[in-house]
């Protein structure tokens, strides 16, 4: 009897609840929250940047002009020489008996100069009374003449002998730094053709950038320059290995004559002034300089584009707070962003990818983000 009595109340409690099961469940809208940046627009300087070699104001290779053995060397290396300074002494034995050798040679041919010029003292009043032919007198001017030249050649070797003698000094040819020996005491040396020189000398108050350019960038300097736009004015700027930019700025210098044909490259010189001695011959740096200019480029984040291979789009929040994606062509980077050339308007929103919650076509909750889309000493380069 119990058991039937539990039953019945059980299923009076079921039908009691029956209602409450039947009731419809409210549903909870969520609207995602979404960064957004408005599309910016501004003028975006273009800039070229190269890898170029530092090269000295004037780099002097030092050659023996003479053959001998190596007695002195007075410098340290690595120092600064002034103009004149000697730095090498040749063992000069040889060219003293070849001084000496010469001045002798000289005076012989000056005695016989004065004999033959006494022998035509002597012929010339005696032809003029007739005593002597006129080929007498004729062959004592001939001789005296003749040995006037010889002489004339003996001076001039004997200069030369002089000229020598003092080769066997080396000094400096230009004030600057001075590199490394590549000879020493007792080591000899010549002046034979090919022969590599025996220390460089730079000198460092003005430093030479030398360059490779694209033929295409020299098209386009030509082109700037047929513009009216004088590329030798512009600021050209340094960067060390380091990263840091070098604090003086250069100007283009000159351009070489011809293109590598095996390179399709030209060379570009550029010249630094070098006040605090920081740059030495040899470095690697980058060289940057503003070849161009943008005008009122459409600027977004890097993070606002969403790239597949050559496939760029944005996704672009329409007046009902709706991400649509949209197809745009883009440009160069500068710096963080990218520079959209079709598809976008300056003040358009659009939506920093990277959120999970962004589809196409969802409402979302737009959340204005602050950016900075100034390119501040950045490299805008094309892609």
């Amino acid at each position: 009897m119990k058991s039937v009595f539990r039953v019945l109340l059980l299923v009076s409690i079921g039908i009691a609840l029956l209602p409450s099961c039947k009731e419809k469940k409210e549903v909870v809208k969520i609207v995602p929250d979404v960064n957004v940046v408005p599309a910016a627009q501004q003028d975006i300087p273009l800039y070229v940047e190269y890898v170029g070699q530092t090269y000295g104001q004037e780099d002097v290779e030092i050659q023996p002009r003479v053959e001998g053995w190596i007695t002195k060397i007075l410098f340290k290396e690595g120092d600064p020489v002034k103009a004149g300074q000697l730095l090498y002494v040749i063992d000069d034995v040889q060219l003293q008996n070849k001084v000496a050798s010469a001045e002798a040679n000289l005076a012989a041919e000056e005695v016989i100069l004065d004999k033959n010029k006494s022998d035509l003292a002597r012929v010339e009043p005696l032809a003029k009374m007739n005593a002597l032919s006129q080929r007498d007198l004729d062959a004592a001017k001939a001789a005296y003449d003749a040995q006037k030249q010889a002489v004339a050649s003996a001076k001039a070797m004997l200069d030369n002998a002089r000229i020598e003698l003092s080769y066997a000094k080396i000094t400096a040819p230009v004030s600057g730094i001075i590199g490394i020996s590549k000879v020493q005491i007792g080591d000899y040396v010549s002046r034979s053709i090919g022969q590599n020189a025996i220390n460089t000398i730079s000198s460092i108050g003005a430093m030479r950038v030398r360059f490779s350019i694209t033929e295409k960038d020299f098209l386009m300097f030509k082109k700037k320059t047929a513009e009216g736009k004088n590329m030798k004015g512009v600021d050209i700027e340094m960067i060390l290995s380091d990263g840091t930019v070098y604090p003086e700025r250069g100007v283009l210098d000159f351009a070489d004559r011809t293109i590598d044909p095996a390179t399709g490259s030209m060379i570009i010189q550029a010249v630094f002034q070098n006040k605090d001695r920081l740059l030495r011959p040899g470095q690697y740096v980058k060289i940057r300089f503003k070849a161009d200019e943008v005008k009122g480029a459409i600027l977004v984040p890097q993070q606002a584009v969403n790239q597949l291979q050559s496939i760029y789009r944005v996704f672009v929040i329409d007046d009902s707070s709706r991400i649509v994606p949209r197809g745009i062509s883009v440009g160069m980077r500068t710096g963080s962003n990218w520079v959209v050339t079709e598809g976008l308007k300056a003040g358009e929103k659009v939506a920093l990818i990277g959120n999970a919650m962004i589809k196409p076509g969802i409402e979302v909750h737009p959340v204005d983000m602050q950016w900075n889309y100034q390119p501040a000493d950045t490299t805008a380069t094309k892609q």
